[in-house]
């Protein structure tokens, strides 16, 4: 789907097009911090400089360069979410916090996704992530009562999002709709089996390559056998995610094959990612290396590790964390199928 009309977006007419749903945004944008603040939250402000803009093989950040009064130079990276910074604030001794924190992601554009948009991340230290399930259905909640909606519709799926969203493992998900053991393939230690799942994603008409690891094959029937199936009538919960697909994320204590970590879908589009914080810097260390040598094996290319994040989390008390794509809440909310629709300036286009 391309922009939804081809004017500059400063142009009256488009304007005068996209104006409710940018009233919309800044209703919504007044209510989420009434209702943090109503929580206890302290809102925080973090650089959107940072010398990582953070260790996912598949996350792509853009690159600028400091310069020094004496002529040095060293890359400075814009984040693709305020985590770390947030994680030290944790470390600082802050115990609830929240940020409407604009983010950078490169290689990224079209109906649902914007190089710069806006991350509401918060983070709850104390509480088990279960926790922030209950805030996500909040602030479903919120955005449709200030939006004045009782449904989201988008692209043919509808929502009620004062229905209390379903929760299903990845375990229940890729059995009930790929009739694949998920856990099958997962190891004790949370290692995992190429092999085992490339073999049970081909028998349920997956197209597997040779040459495919464990987490592509484990992507393929992600995006083409469950994603399509959640968030219809209700939101979806969707928990316990494999170690292997939970970098930052604790494991949980009954079950070390897979960790705390949820995502949150309405209408089949994702809007929130969620966990259990990891705290173990060494195992976040491990984490990271991994993420960082499969970028270098897909794209050619890694990010460095930020060494003060890591001596930070050896501080950081138990938490849990949350970050929601708010353009895409929006979106719902106000009943937009384009995520330019409720952008105040999109970015220029190429």
């Amino acid at each position: 789907m391309s922009s939804p009309d081809p004017s500059p977006w400063w142009a009256p007419e488009r304007h005068r097009d996209r104006r409710p749903f940018l009233m919309a945004r800044a209703g919504i944008t007044r209510a989420v911090r009434g209702w943090f603040e109503g929580q206890a939250f302290v809102e925080v402000e973090t650089a959107a400089l940072q010398v990582s803009p953070g260790n996912e093989a598949h996350l792509h950040a853009f690159e600028s360069e400091s310069i020094g009064p004496g002529g040095e130079r060293r890359p400075l990276y814009l984040r693709t979410s305020p985590e770390f910074a947030a994680k030290k604030l944790l470390a600082a001794g802050e115990a609830q916090i929240f940020e409407l924190a604009r983010v950078w992601r490169n290689r990224e554009r079209g109906p649902l996704h914007h190089p710069e948009f806006t991350l509401l991340e918060w983070y709850r230290t104390g509480a088990p992530y279960e926790q922030l399930m209950a805030d996500c259905a909040a602030l479903l909640r919120l955005a449709a009562e200030t939006a004045g909606t009782e449904r989201f519709d988008f692209r043919g799926l509808s929502v009620d999002p004062f229905a209390e969203p379903e929760r299903i493992t990845l375990a229940e998900a890729f059995d009930g709709f790929a009739r694949i053991d998920l856990l099958a393939s997962v190891g004790e230690g949370g290692e995992t089996d190429a092999k085992a799942l490339a073999a049970a994603a081909k028998a349920a008409g997956v197209r597997v390559a040779a040459d495919d690891t464990w987490a592509d094959v484990f992507s393929r029937v992600l995006v083409e056998k469950i994603e399509p199936r959640l968030g219809q009538g209700r939101a979806t919960i969707l928990c316990e995610y494999p170690t292997a697909e939970a970098a930052l994320a604790r494991p949980k204590p009954s079950d070390p094959r897979v960790a705390e970590r949820f995502e949150l879908y309405a209408c089949g589009v994702e809007l929130a990612n969620c966990f259990g914080e990891l705290t173990d810097p060494a195992e976040q260390r491990r984490r990271f290396e991994a993420e960082m040598a499969e970028k270098q094996r897909v794209y050619g290319e890694r990010y460095p590790i930020d060494e003060d994040f890591l001596a930070a989390l050896a501080q950081m008390p138990p938490a849990s964390g949350a970050a929601l794509g708010f353009d895409r809440l929006v979106m719902l909310a106000a009943g937009a199928q384009h995520i330019e629709q409720v952008l105040w300036a999109p970015v220029a286009k190429p």
